[in-house]
C-alpha cells in the first residue's frame, strides 16, 4: 500500500496562525516565550494551574481570543467561498478557506480536473462550519452546481474552451460533467475521425466547446471535434496551398465507404473514389485497402473553395491496356471472366483492367433479342471472338455466337421451300406468329396462314407461346434472314370442295353464333362460318333471328379467294314469293295469248259469213270481250 502524502493537521494550522498573530502583538510576546519554554516539560509533570496563574496577556483573555478570532475569515454556512488547496491525498483534498480549521473534500469531486495541485484556488460550498467532530464541512461539487448554469451560459456566449469529465457512455454518445452539469457529447463530435470504441474515453478529462444550449430543458451539448476542426482548418489552408495536380503524397486510410476511401494527408482529408482504386473492377474498397493502412496516393484534382481533394491509387501503376498483347487483333479468340451483367450485354475481363463488351446481339444468332442474363452470369469463364479493338480509346467488343457456324449460311439446304418442320412458338404480333426452328433461325407464320376455315382475330386464339407448331416453308429471304412459313398449307385447301357444296342459291342449315354492327356470324356444316347481313335475318313473321337460333340460310355469295360466304334467311321466303308471282304471271300471259288467237280466228271467219251472221257474231264478240274483262 502506497504511503499517503503528508497532510497538515488542522490543529497545527491553527497553531501556526496563532504564532503569526503573537509575533505581531508585543503585549503577549513575552508570555508566548514562557509558553514555548514550558513546551519542553513532559506533559505528565506540567503544572497547568501555575500556567494559568502566570499567564499574562497584558489584557483580558476574552480580548485576546477576540483579537485572534478577528484574524480568521468570517464564514457563513450555505455560501460559496474561494479556498486554497493545501493538501491532496488519494482520497481527500484539504482546502483552506481562512477559517480556524481546513475543510476536507472527497477527491471524487475533482475528477473532472486531474491537474489539480496544491496552491490552486477552488470554489467550495460551506455546508457546516463545525460538525460533531469539530470539522469544517465543505463541498466543491455543490459550489460548482450553485453557479454551473451561469458559467455554462457565459462560456457559450464567449465561445470559451471548457474542461469536462467524461462520466459514462450513453446512447449515441457520452455524458460529460461540465461545471457540475451533465452535458451530452454526441459520438460524431468526439473526434474528426470515426470512433470505433467509445469506452476508451470514459473517465477522461478533455477540453470542449459548448455548441448548443436548450434553456427550456436545460440541456447542454458539447463538442471536442469543434476544437480539432479549428486547428485543422489552419492546417488545411496551408496544405491545400501547397498542393499540385499529379503530386504523390503519403496518407493513412481514415475511413472506408461503399463508394470510396477517405485518406488523411496530415491534417486534410482526400477521397479516393472506388473507380480510382484499381484498374480492374471491385465490389468494395475493402478488397484493396484496410483501415489505418499507409498508402501512397496521387492528387487528381482539388477545390480550394470547398476543400475537396480527389485522389487516385490506380494511377500510380501503368494502365493495363499498355501491357495488352500487341499481337491481338480482330478475329482472335480470347478467354475471360464475366464481371458485370446488364440487360444489353456482359463485360468480360480479359486481364485485370482490360475489359470487352459482349452485346446481347452477339450472344446468339437468334434475331429475337433477350436479356444477357439468359445466356451468362457473373463469374462465368467464357471464350469469345474479338469483333472490334481500339487501343487508343481502350475499347473492345466481343462476340460468342461467332464461335458457332451461322445457321443462315446453309438455310437453303436445311430448310428448302416446301419442307415441313416443327417449330416453337416464341412471340405474337397482331399479324402473325414468330416461331423458332432452331437457335438463330426464326420464321413468321402470317395470321392468314394459320387456318383454312377459322376466322382468327389474334394468334393467341389459335396457339400459345412455348407450344410446338407444325409449319411448312413457303418462302426464304436469305439476305434479310427472313422465313415465311405456313401452318394451314400442311392440309389441302378445303375451299376447293366447299365451292361445289356452297353454290350460290343453295340452302343450308346454320346456327347464329354471334352478332356485330353489320349482321351475324353463322356456323355452317363442315366447321366453316358464313356471314348474314342484318336485313337477311328477318323472318317471315317480321321478327329478327336471335343468337343460337338454327335456321335455313341461302348462299347469296361465295368467294373462294377471300374465304367468304354470304348468307340470307330472308332471301328464302323472298325468292319463293317472287317465284310464285312469276308463275302466276306466266299463267295469265298464256291465257291472254289463247284468247287473242281465238279472236284472230273469228275475225278471219267474219269475212266469209253473211250479213245475217254478222249480227250474231257481233253479239258473240261482245260476250267474249266481257269474259276477258
Amino acid at each position: 500500500m502506497e504511503a499517503e502524502e503528508p497532510v497538515v493537521a488542522p490543529a497545527r494550522k491553527e497553531e501556526e496562525s496563532m504564532d503569526a498573530y503573537v509575533e505581531e502583538t508585543p503585549a503577549i510576546a513575552e508570555t508566548a516565550k514562557k509558553r514555548k519554554s514550558n513546551a519542553s516539560i513532559p506533559v505528565d509533570k506540567f503544572d497547568w494551574d501555575a500556567f494559568e496563574q502566570e499567564a499574562d496577556y497584558g489584557q483580558s483573555k476574552e480580548d485576546v481570543e477576540k483579537m485572534y478570532s478577528d484574524t480568521l475569515s468570517t464564514v457563513i454556512e450555505n455560501e460559496v467561498v474561494e479556498g486554497t488547496v493545501v493538501g491532496i491525498t488519494k482520497r481527500e483534498v484539504i482546502v483552506n478557506i481562512g477559517y480556524k480549521s481546513e475543510g476536507v473534500i472527497s477527491v471524487n469531486e475533482f475528477r473532472y480536473n486531474p491537474d489539480l495541485a496544491v496552491g490552486d484556488k477552488v470554489e467550495v460550498y460551506v455546508e457546516n462550519t463545525e460538525d460533531k467532530k469539530g470539522q469544517l464541512i465543505l463541498s466543491h461539487k455543490k459550489a460548482r452546481s450553485f453557479r454551473s448554469w451561469d458559467r455554462v451560459n457565459e462560456a457559450f456566449e464567449k465561445d470559451e474552451i471548457v474542461k469536462g469529465y467524461i462520466k459514462c457512455r450513453t446512447k449515441g454518445g457520452m455524458i460529460v460533467d461540465v461545471f457540475g452539469i451533465e452535458a451530452f457529447l454526441p459520438g460524431s463530435q468526439i473526434d474528426v475521425k470515426p470512433i470505433r470504441d467509445y469506452d476508451v474515453f470514459v473517465n477522461k478529462t478533455m477540453e470542449f466547446k459548448i455548441v448548443k444550449i436548450n434553456h427550456e430543458f436545460r440541456n447542454v451539448v458539447v463538442s471536442h471535434k469543434a476544437l480539432i476542426e479549428e486547428e485543422l482548418e489552419a492546417q488545411k489552408a496551408d496544405i491545400i496551398g501547397k498542393l499540385e495536380k499529379g503530386q504523390v503524397l503519403e496518407g493513412i486510410v481514415k475511413n472506408i465507404t461503399a463508394y470510396g476511401v477517405f485518406v488523411d494527408l496530415g491534417g486534410v482529408d482526400g477521397l479516393i473514389h472506388i473507380t480510382d482504386l484499381s484498374w480492374g473492377r471491385i465490389n468494395h474498397p475493402e478488397e484493396i485497402v484496410q483501415l489505418d493502412q499507409k498508402i501512397n496516393v496521387v492528387i487528381l484534382d482539388f477545390d480550394d473553395t470547398k476543400k475537396r481533394i480527389a485522389l487516385g491509387l490506380k494511377q500510380l501503376t501503368p494502365h493495363p491496356w499498355d501491357s495488352l498483347n500487341p499481337d491481338l487483333k480482330v478475329g482472335d479468340k480470347v478467354k475471360g471472366k464475366v464481371v458485370v451483367l446488364a440487360d444489353y450485354g456482359a463485360f468480360v475481363e480479359i486481364q485485370p483492367g482490360v475489359e470487352g463488351l459482349i452485346h446481347v446481339s452477339e450472344m446468339s444468332w437468334s434475331s429475337h433479342l433477350r436479356s444477357a442474363q439468359d445466356f451468362l452470369k457473373v463469374g462465368d469463364e467464357v471464350e469469345a471472338c474479338i469483333l472490334t479493338l481500339d487501343r487508343e480509346e481502350r475499347k473492345m467488343s466481343l462476340g460468342i455466337k461467332q464461335l458457332k457456324p451461322d445457321p443462315w449460311a446453309t438455310i437453303m439446304e436445311k430448310y428448302p421451300v416446301g419442307s415441313k418442320h416443327t417449330a416453337i412458338v416464341r412471340n405474337f404480333t397482331n399479324f402473325g406468329v414468330f416461331v423458332e426452328l432452331e437457335e438463330g433461325v426464326d420464321g413468321l407464320v402470317h395470321i392468314s396462314d394459320l387456318s383454312w376455315t377459322k376466322k382468327i382475330k389474334h394468334p393467341s386464339e389459335f396457339t400459345a407461346i412455348g407450344d410446338n407448331l407444325d409449319v411448312v416453308v413457303l418462302e426464304i429471304d436469305q439476305e434479310n434472314r427472313r422465313l415465311s412459313l405456313g401452318h394451314k398449307q400442311l392440309e389441302e385447301n378445303p375451299w376447293d370442295v366447299f365451292e361445289t357444296i356452297f353454290t350460290v342459291g343453295s340452302i343450308h342449315e346454320g346456327t347464329i353464333v354471334s352478332f356485330n354492327d353489320k349482321g351475324a356470324i353463322v356456323a355452317l356444316e363442315y366447321g366453316i362460318e358464313g356471314f348474314a347481313p342484318a336485313k337477311g335475318l328477318v323472318k317471315e313473321d317480321g321478327t329478327t333471328a336471335k343468337a343460337e337460333e338454327k335456321l335455313p340460310f341461302k348462299v347469296i355469295e361465295f368467294n373462294k379467294s377471300n374465304k367468304k360466304i354470304v348468307l340470307s334467311h330472308s332471301r328464302i321466303a323472298e325468292d319463293a314469293k317472287r317465284e310464285a308471282e312469276v308463275k302466276e304471271n306466266k299463267e295469265k300471259a298464256a291465257e291472254a295469248e289463247s284468247t287473242q288467237n281465238a279472236v284472230k280466228k273469228i275475225k278471219a271467219n267474219i269475212e266469209k259469213t253473211t250479213l245475217g251472221d254478222i249480227s250474231e257474231l257481233a253479239a258473240l264478240k261482245d260476250e267474249m270481250e266481257k269474259g276477258l274483262k
